[in-house]
């Protein structure tokens, strides 16, 4: 099993948002400690992640009879919406799922003492893309003029997909250059706008 420090961004994210959301529905912790128990016994078997969400949907339909209270079929379907809506992305990586599911075990304690469900805001994902983006224009200084290194991804008739730094991606309208350019290519760009956050908003092919 990978070591919590190697969780991305985005995986801590995901964990936050599985505790905020298990709170403001008011699920058990217990409940949702028992799933992460079966995910931990069989985390070994071939299709663990999938058999998981099979196990939370058979508890969501059978909570009424399996429940020690008038409640724990809510907490279950709480849990199996919850968990198929962020972790599904992880089905086929059970040693991640476990360690998101741990964090988010430990955070959902936390915000239970923390103080009023109320209190505590939406969850928003920023995705694994928006993150390494997010990297990229925080280390440089984009200007209008500025020339880049590309790689053409891809060509769709006179479209022509620029990759720059290994992150930025943009789609620019080339007609005089699209059927002297190939995919793979490595040529240079010129910055012509930039967006707000001061990345690159459009470009235009130079050499």
């Amino acid at each position: 099993m990978q070591a919590t420090t190697d969780l991305t961004s985005t995986q801590w994210q995901v964990a936050d948002a599985i505790a905020r959301q298990l709170v403001l529905d008011q699920t058990d912790l217990n409940e949702f400690r028992k799933t992460l128990s079966y995910l931990r016994a069989y985390s070994d078997r071939p299709d663990a992640g999938k058999k998981y969400f099979d196990y939370l949907n058979a508890l969501a339909r059978n909570g009424d009879r399996i429940g020690h209270s008038k409640k724990t079929q809510g907490y279950l379907q709480s849990i199996t919406a919850i968990c198929q809506k962020y972790l599904e992305t992880y089905k086929d990586d059970a040693d991640t799922m476990l360690q998101i599911l741990g964090w988010a075990a430990r955070l959902m304690q936390y915000y239970k003492a923390a103080g009023p469900i109320g209190e505590i805001p939406e969850p928003t994902i920023q995705s694994e893309r928006e993150a390494e983006i997010q990297a990229v224009v925080a280390s440089q200084e984009f200007h209008e003029g500025q020339t880049l290194e590309a790689v053409v991804s891809a060509i769709k008739g006179n479209r022509v997909t620029y990759e720059m730094l290994g992150t930025l991606r943009l789609t620019v309208k080339e007609p005089k250059q699209s059927t002297n350019l190939s995919e793979g290519q490595v040529v240079t760009v010129e910055i012509t706008a930039l967006k707000p956050d001061g990345s690159p908003k459009n470009v235009k092919f130079t050499g």
